[in-house]
Order: C-alpha cells, then sequence, then structure tokens
C-alpha cells in the first residue's frame, strides 16, 4: 500500500501497542479511548494483513509478524524523533564554510580576534571573508552569505539585524598637516586640499559630499583606493585628507603618525549593522556565531567605541 494511504499516527499506535499487549493501557499512553485503540488495532490489522495481537486467556500476545515489525518499527519511530529533536550544538564539531562578508577595515583590524576566538572554540570551522558591496543586501541568501556587518543610515528592511553602535565622519590627515594649524576649520580649508577615498566595502563618506555641495562646496577627490593600508601610506606620505567615520580615525591614529579633527558642518550618523538572513534566525550554529561575532565587534581595540548599550536581535 502507498505510504500516503497509510495514516502515519497509526505508527505510533501499533508501537505503543506491541510495547503494552493491553488495549486499555495502550488507550492511557495514548490518551486517547479504549475504543479509538479497538478501531485503530482493526485498521492496523487490515493493514498489515495480520492480527497482530492474539488473546491467549486474559492476555494478548504477538504474532511472529508483530514481533518481526515492532523491532524495525522502534527503530523508524526513534529516528524520526531524533530527526525532529533539538540538538545540543557543539562547536568544537562544528564543521562547516562560514561565509562573512564587511569591509576591508574589518578583515584587516576586527578578523583576527575572530580568527583567535574560532581557533580555540570551533576549531574545525573554516571561514570565507568576502568585500561588501551595496547590492548585496538585496540578495543575501542568493550570495551565500551567513554574516554580514556594514553601515546604513537605518535598519535594514528584509533581514534579520543587530545594531552594533553609532558613530560620526571626522577627517583623518598625517601628524604636521597644515590644516592642523588652523583654529577653526572651515569648508574651505576642508576643499582647499585634495581628498583619499577608501572605496572597498561600503559607503563611508558620501554624506560629506551632500552636506558641502547644500553649502555651495564641493571637494577634489585625488585618489580612489579600495584598501585601508594604501590608504594610510598615501596619508602619511602627502597632504591628502581622508573622511573616515570616527571610530576608524581613533584607532589608526593610535597606531600610526596621523591625526584627525571634527568636520565644520554635521553629517549623517553612521548606523553600523550585524545582518543576516531570517532563515538563519533559529539556527543553533549561527546563533552561536554571530554572538561571538558580535562581542568582538564590541570589544576588540580597534571596533566601534560608540556601542549601543541596547541592543535587541530583531528580525524585519
Amino acid at each position: 500500500m502507498p505510504l500516503s494511504h497509510i495514516n502515519l499516527n497509526l505508527l505510533r499506535s501499533l508501537q505503543v501497542l506491541l510495547d503494552e499487549c493491553h488495549v486499555s493501557r495502550a488507550a492511557e499512553r495514548l490518551n486517547i479511548t479504549q475504543s479509538a485503540v479497538s478501531r485503530q488495532l482493526s485498521q492496523l490489522r487490515e493493514l498489515c494483513g495480520d492480527p497482530l495481537l492474539v488473546r491467549d486467556g486474559n492476555t494478548l500476545i504477538p504474532t511472529p509478524r508483530a514481533l518481526a515489525i515492532q523491532s524495525k518499527l522502534n527503530d523508524l519511530l526513534g529516528e524520526f524523533e531524533s530527526l525532529l529533536s533539538d540538538d545540543v550544538f557543539e562547536p568544537k564539531t562544528w564543521k562547516q564554510e562560514f561565509v562573512i562578508s564587511s569591509s576591508d577595515y574589518v578583515a584587516q583590524y576586527i578578523m583576527p580576534d575572530v580568527v583567535s576566538v574560532m581557533v580555540e572554540q570551533a576549531p574545525n570551522l573554516n571561514i570565507a571573508y568576502r568585500l561588501w558591496q551595496p547590492d548585496y543586501l538585496q540578495q543575501l541568501n542568493a550570495t551565500g552569505i551567513d554574516l554580514a556587518s556594514t553601515m546604513l543610515p537605518e535598519k535594514p528592511e528584509n533581514v534579520s539585524s543587530i545594531k552594533i553602535g553609532e558613530d560620526q565622519s571626522v577627517c583623518l590627515m598625517r601628524q604636521g598637516h597644515p590644516l592642523l594649524s588652523q583654529t577653526d576649520i572651515s569648508c574651505d580649508h576642508l576643499v582647499a586640499y585634495p581628498h583619499l577615498k577608501v572605496t572597498g566595502g561600503g559607503d563611508k563618506d558620501s554624506s560629506v559630499d551632500v552636506a558641502l555641495n547644500t553649502l555651495g562646496y564641493q571637494r577634489r577627490v585625488a585618489l580612489k583606493i579600495p584598501f585601508f593600508s594604501a590608504a594610510i601610506n598615501a596619508l602619511m606620505s602627502s597632504d591628502y585628507l581622508l573622511i573616515v567615520p570616527e571610530h576608524i580615525a581613533v584607532n589608526l591614529s593610535n597606531d600610526h603618525p596621523l591625526a584627525y579633527c571634527s568636520l565644520p558642518f554635521d553629517t549623517q550618523l553612521h548606523q553600523y549593522w550585524l545582518m543576516w538572513h531570517p532563515k538563519y534566525d533559529q539556527d543553533k550554529a549561527h546563533q552561536w556565531m554571530r554572538e561571538q561575532i558580535l562581542n568582538v565587534m564590541q570589544t576588540s581595540s580597534y571596533s566601534i567605541g560608540m556601542i549601543s548599550s541596547h541592543s535587541d536581535y530583531s528580525k524585519v
């Protein structure tokens, strides 16, 4: 008989009947009436072409056919329960490639801390890193990216996310730059020098161009380069200016002979998000991984300094 014609609830009833060899006790375990169990037994006898349980005085005993079915049935239902069980996740035995996407800055300064955690706690995990592109947001599932981090002006739609923190733009330059001698930096001062733009991993400074244009100014972007390491070398050997988020400026100026100053106008705040496809919301391995990465992003010496203290996981 095709499986589609079988009421699968009967299999559980058969398992209990063969275990108890007693209709009333089986009914109690199944939480149904004795008459319902009797009807199910009749259906099972017809289905199997065998009486399954036969009376021997005041008891029921299984037939050879029933005994042959019983061991297979216990294995089958045991596997089914295991399939649906909520297994405990063990990072130590986790084997997978986990794809992370973010900026060049995160790859260079944050990922080493992520790797140190993974080597210790999930030694069999493989990590692949992709430079974030803005169009990935609308096709997060298709890209195969498991977890992404980027700046967005507001909460991203159609993905699950947590806000990591926020900060604002500042102007980064080499120590000894002529601009640092100015008491009050104006827009005229800002556009008097060539600018450098880091293009890899998301939009970092377009809000500055919007603000300048609104005030009737336009800066000259003399060098576009995808990597922060190259940008730092260019800054230290020239009078270029680089508009970056404040936490990046703070960290880079701590490690290199660089300095930064505030802009002479307000810009839109940078908001930082950790994002993933909603299909991973309840996945235990993914939950563990994003908790580890979030912790690194909040505690690394190179992470954003203005961390939101009441961040909550949320699904849009």
